[in-house]
């Protein structure tokens, strides 16, 4: 799978110490996400987890997903998961906020039920947005090396 948008060099050095399955859903599931929201800018993190964190400005604040990668698996999080219409109740977690879908396989997100909810997401996340965003469509690593 090629992605939609290149890899920054600081977040695929990381990624290819992934196994080849966790690498190929995390390609497509980026993908997905692009293809929903293309002026989604892309925040990478690599902390707990080697997290793309997709917002609709350069903010971490304005987040609408994430994409974390650990050691052997990946999920697909929302960052305002509990306010969102969950009909399927496909949102996992605890957290006063943060809600996820566990990721094996692309039939856990390539469809309705999913695309819905990343609409959704982003709607709030446009709708709660306090200044224009300076930047549009970029990748910018938060990883140090």
């Amino acid at each position: 799978m090629t992605p939609t948008r290149p890899i920054h060099p600081d977040f695929e050095h990381f990624l290819q110490l992934k196994p080849n399955s966790c690498i190929e859903l995390f390609v497509d599931l980026r993908n997905f996400v692009l293809e929903m929201y293309p002026d989604a800018n892309e925040l990478l993190y690599h902390t707990h987890a080697l997290t793309s964190v997709f917002s609709i400005s350069e903010k971490l604040s304005d987040a609408f997903c994430m994409i974390p990668i650990y050691t052997n698996h990946l999920n697909f999080g929302f960052n305002k998961g509990t306010i969102l219409e969950d009909p399927k109740e496909l949102l996992q977690g605890t957290g006063k906020l943060i809600r996820h879908i566990p990721v094996a396989t692309i039939a856990h997100y390539r469809n309705d039920a999913v695309k819905n909810l990343l609409k959704n997401a982003i709607e709030l996340a446009t709708s709660d947005m306090k200044k224009p965003s300076k930047m549009i469509g970029e990748t910018i690593s938060k990883i140090k090396k």
